[in-house]
This record gives structure tokens, sequence and C-alpha cells, in this order.
């Protein structure tokens, strides 16, 4: 089998980026969107309220106060966030919220807390689905957990590189079924200790007085409020859809709407409810499952069918399906976290390479990322949900935060309508919600994992400071040697030269050029320089890159052809100014080197007697970092010719 129909069996046939039909069938609508998105959400479900309601130690009367204020947080942050898909229909999230509002640094350290977000995403997602299935067996399999977590990984890579729609319809009835059983579960659980809804509340009270005329009052919030943040994960997820958004169908804005009220609806109800669960039968922790097990054993404990006790299978399917949700959650940070490394590298915070996309039109640099940071996660901390809980937590909080704030910072700006004013009521909640948890979760879990994830996405700043002050250096040292050369195309405007026909059959240089006019001129005057009347023709080829900023805007894609053909006339033209044969290919792909090949090809057979010239940027200091940050065209194509038999030269340019 060929290389790439084997290519074409794993990950599926290329995709036409020009192709409008190509763009509507990659497109979520709704459904698709609240499975693959909003199951980020709805899947905290199975291990944020746990860790809030053990926290609750002994306490647990207080629960009904902490359902309370997990639903009512789940709206405060998702009806804040529906004003940033307003602003943002193009998406970015939090990232693009806080560096348009904020500042670019802020949006820097926004993006940087994502990406950690994102890979822990997966992580605890994985992580929780796997707790989910072993629940169901004995406890001597536990051992083995770790290594079904990193096969869930790897199979998650394999199906976003398929592409987003694909990996969303595999997935899509285990979501279904998910939701279903669990709305059955949680309204019989209640249904049947309805007679203990009505003193919940009293309880409570009494509770809550009876510590703070032993503790003080102090204590009792201060336990409440531990609780409430240990619980933060419950949240998490609700920022991959305004984060997302370039993956939605048409109307953006209203399907993003209504997948982030699908998302806060399913997850408030789910959240809520099996809080109540625990507290009405009296959840306490077993070795080998996880809570909601319990509960679910609890309350299925007398289902039978025709005299046969149905509990376990009842219990089974749950299982099974919430590690399908959660499988499908670690799936939303395959969405999410490339988009994000994506912006970022657009903006030169990050390499370009993770704004490129595959011949299926996925981020395949930001996917492939992304899963191996999750491995790496996994196996630092051994796929406990507890520590990657906190870890997940402090970084979406963070970027809650800063998004908020910036949304109180453009209301604020705009306060001269009062509209304005009251729609930044919300967003001033939901912000001080978010930091107060932050805050507390950083405090209290400092020293139990809390300061690795700091030192990470402190890392994270720093390297994408130092990225970006790296592409700014040599985009100066670009512009000031165009302006140099730049002088050789102006003194040839305005001639109207005779076209020199091309002859097909002497020989013919080639030169690869990029959007610079620098580095082609450079590389013709070098040949002209070295080889005075060997080359009969010059012909000048260029492959215009869609990476995902040209894909989401096809004004871009539109304007970057239009420059694009407009420089390679200026090679022309002035090659016919000098009395020189000249003529230009070009053609556009996501994939520059085999585009750029299939372009050499076609050049090859008008042009028999062709040798190729490319340019390659030389750093005053190169090194490693330098050679990662710029893509290897040159020497790919190199390799790629060379194995034809056809000859290609590099020449360097130092800047």
């Amino acid at each position: 089998m060929k290389k790439e129909s084997l290519s074409h069996f794993l990950f599926g046939k290329p995709l036409d980026p020009s192709n409008q039909a190509t763009r509507k069938h990659i497109a979520l609508v709704t459904l698709f969107a609240w499975i693959g998105l909003g199951a980020d959400g709805i899947s905290s479900s199975c291990y944020g309220p746990e860790e809030a309601f053990v926290a609750l130690g002994g306490h647990t009367d207080l629960a009904i106060f902490l359902a309370l204020a997990t639903g009512i947080t789940v709206f405060l942050i998702s009806f804040s966030y529906l004003q940033l898909i307003e602003l943002f229909p193009r998406g970015g999230g939090g990232y693009r919220v806080s560096s348009t509002l904020l500042g670019p640094y802020f949006g820097l350290v926004s993006g940087s807390a994502l990406i950690v977000d994102y890979v822990l995403t997966i992580a605890i997602s994985v992580a929780s689905g796997v707790d989910a299935l072993f629940s169901t067996i004995s406890p001597d399999w536990q051992p083995y957990k770790i290594l079904v977590e990193f096969a869930a990984v790897v199979l998650l890579i394999y199906l976003n590189l398929r592409r987003v729609k694909e990996s969303i319809r595999v997935l899509m009835p285990i979501f279904l079924g998910f939701f279903i059983v669990h709305v059955i579960l949680i309204v019989y659980g209640i249904a049947s200790h309805s007679y203990g809804v009505g003193s919940v509340l009293p309880h409570a009270i009494s509770e809550s007085q009876e510590m703070a005329d032993e503790l003080g009052w102090f204590a009792v919030m201060a336990l409440f409020f531990k609780a409430f943040s240990l619980g933060g994960g419950t949240y998490t997820g609700l920022e991959s859809v305004p984060n997302s958004m370039h993956n939605f169908a048409e109307p953006k804005v209203r399907t993003g709407k209504n997948t982030m009220l699908c998302t806060a609806i399913s997850l408030a109800f789910m959240a809520t409810g099996i809080i109540m669960l625990y507290l009405l039968w009296g959840a306490e922790r077993v070795h080998g499952q996880t809570l909601n097990a319990t509960v679910f054993s609890m309350i299925t404990a007398d289902w039978s069918v025709m005299g046969v006790n149905i509990s376990g299978y009842v219990v089974g399917v749950a299982m099974f399906l919430s590690a399908g949700l959660l499988f499908v959650a670690g799936n939303a940070g395959f969405l999410a976290g490339p988009a994000v490394l994506a912006s970022m590298a657009i903006d030169r915070w990050m390499p370009h390479s993770f704004s490129v996309l595959s011949n299926r039109l996925v981020t395949k640099n930001g996917i492939v990322l992304m899963g191996v940071a999750a491995l790496g996660a996994l196996a630092i901390t051994g796929g406990q949900v507890s520590v990657l809980v906190v870890l997940y937590s402090i970084n979406v909080f963070l970027s809650f935060t800063l998004s908020l704030a910036g949304l109180c910072s453009y209301r604020w700006r705009k306060r001269h309508n009062r509209r304005n004013l009251l729609r930044m009521v919300l967003p001033l909640l939901g912000g001080m919600v978010c930091a107060s948890i932050l805050i507390s979760t950083v405090l209290e879990k400092f020293l139990d994992g809390a300061w690795i994830t700091i030192v990470i996405t402190g890392c994270i700043i720093f390297l994408g400071a130092t990225i970006k002050r790296h592409y700014m250096h040599v985009q100066r040292r670009v512009e000031e040697v165009d302006k140099e050369l730049a002088i050789a195309f102006e003194t040839e405007n305005g001639k109207k030269p005779a076209e020199v026909p091309l002859d097909h059959s002497q020989p013919t240089a080639v030169f690869m050029v990029s959007g610079s006019s620098s580095s082609g001129l450079h590389t013709f005057l070098w040949v002209k320089r070295q080889f005075p009347g060997v080359f009969r023709n010059f012909v000048f080829v260029s492959v215009g890159e869609i990476d995902t900023d040209e894909f989401i805007d096809p004004e871009k894609w539109n304007k970057q052809r239009r420059e694009n053909k407009e420089l390679l006339k200026n090679y022309v033209h002035f090659c016919h100014c000098k009395g020189l044969a000249a003529d230009y290919y070009h053609a556009y792909g996501t994939d520059v080197v085999e585009t750029l090949s299939d372009l050499c090809d076609r050049v090859a057979k008008d042009f028999p007697k062709a040798t190729f010239f490319a340019t390659k940027l030389i750093s005053e200091n190169e090194n490693f970092l330098t050679q990662t940050l710029h893509n290897q065209t040159a020497y790919a194509m190199q390799r790629r010719l060379h194995s034809l038999g056809k000859a290609l030269i590099i020449m360097p340019m130092k800047l």
C-alpha cells in the first residue's frame, strides 16, 4: 500500500479548504457543538460535586447550600460568557478577550493558562472516566488503570487527527445515553426520598447554627467556601464554547449562545442534582469506587425485573456511559486547546507551526502536543483525579477571572450608555466569584500540587514572551532588507517592456519565493552573479499557506492571494525590464511542502532543464530555538527534490 493510500485509510481523504461545501461539512451545529464542547462542562459533574461534598467532612447538612451555590455560579459564569460570544463571534475565547480588552500581555497570561487547562482537561477527563469504568470491577485491577488511561488518550489523538466532526459522531450515542440515564437516576433518587427534602433546609440551618455556636461563623463560612472552591472543577468546560466559535455553523453567534445555554442548563441540573443525591442518601466513599457509583448503587439496590435484581447492571451502564462522556470531554481539550495555540501562534507568541492545518483541516501539531502533554500529566500524577482537579481548576479560574475582568473593563469604557452599566453587573459578580475561588484554591492547595501548575504556566508565559521577541526581531530585519532591495523593483516601475518569449528547452532557474520580496530578489541577484549567462528562463513559484487564520477568515485568504500574485508579477516585470524571459506559478494549500512539490513537478515538466533555488533565513545567533521557530521548508524540499533526481540549491540569507 502506498504511503498516501495508507494515510488516507487511517486519517481520511484530504479536504479542500477552498470548497465552501467543505467548510459547511466540518462546521458544528448546536447539537454537535453541545456534544463536543458542552460535554466538557457536563462531564465535570462526575468529579466536581464529589470533591466539594467530601470537603465538607462530617458537616454534610451544609450540602444544600453547596448545591444552590453551584447552580447559581454555573448560570452566573455562563450568562457572562454569552456577552463574550456576542463580542467575539470568531472565537478565541479567554485568550482573544484578554488580548483585546486588557492588552497583549494579559492575553499571553490567559492563553498560557488555557493551554495548561486544556491539557489537564484531557488528563482529568480520561482519568475520571477510567475511574468510573474501574468502579464496576474488582479493586484488584486498580494497578492497570494508568495503562487504560494512556490507551484512551492515544485513541482520542487518532480520532481528532481524522477531523472534529467524525470524532463527535462516534461518541454521540454515549453522550446522549449518559444524559438520559443520569436524568432518570437523579429524578428517581430525589423523588424516592421526597419525604426528606422538606427537612433538608431546616437541618442545614440547625447544623450551621450549632457549628457557629461552637466554632464561630467565620469557621462555618471557611468550611463552606473551602468545599465550594475545591468543587471548582464543576464549572470547568464552560469556557470551551466561546473558545471554539470558529468551529460552529452559521449563524455562529446564535449557535454559540444556544450551545452555551444547553451546557449551562444541563450542567446546573446534573451538578445540583448529584449533590442532593449525596445528601439525601448519605453517600460515603468506598474504596475503588467513585461517589457517583456508590450513591447509584444505593438508589437502585431494590430494582428488579422478573425477580432478578438489576442494580449491578444499571450501575454498570451508568458508569460506562460516564466514562464515555468523560472521554467526549477529553475530546473538547483536543478541539479548543489547539485553537488557542493557533491563535497565539498567529500573534507570534507560539511557533508558527501550531497554526498550520493538515490536509484534514485540523491543527495536527496542536493536537499531537496536547495529547503528548496529557500523557505526561497522567504519568506524573499517576492519574489521581484529586490531584489533577486542583491543577486544572487554578488555570481555568485564572482564565475566567481575566476574561470577565476584560468584559467589565469594556463595559466600563462604554458606560455613557446606561445599558452597558447594567450589563456589567453579571461579569462583575462572576469575576469576583472566580477570583475568590482562584485565590482560595491556590492558598488551600499550594503545597499539595498547586505550585506545580503555577510553575508550568509561568514557564509557558516566559517562553511565549521569548518567542514573540525573536519573531519581532526577525520581522524588523526582514523589513529593513526589503526596503533596501525594494529600490530595485521601484526603479522599474512605470516601464512597459516587451515580453520576452520563453524557450522551454533551455536551462531554467526556478526560484521558490515567499511573501517577502527580499528573499526572492536576493537569491535571483546571487544566481545572476554566480552563473552569468547560464540560464535563459527565470521562473518564480510561490505557495500560499492556508493556516487557521486564513481558513477562519476568507477575506484574509483572498487578500493573501491578491498580494501573492502581485508580488510574482513584480518579479516577472523586473526580469522583462532586464530583457530576460520570465514566468510565474502559484498555488495554495495547508501543507506547504506537499503543495510546493506538486507545483515543482509541473514546472519540471514544462522546463526539463530546470534548476531550483530556495532561500533560508539565518539568524545572527542560530540555535535550536530559532531553528524550531522557522519552518524548514527549504530543507524539506531539498530532500524531496533530490530523491526525485532534481537539483535544489539553498541560498542562506543572514539577517
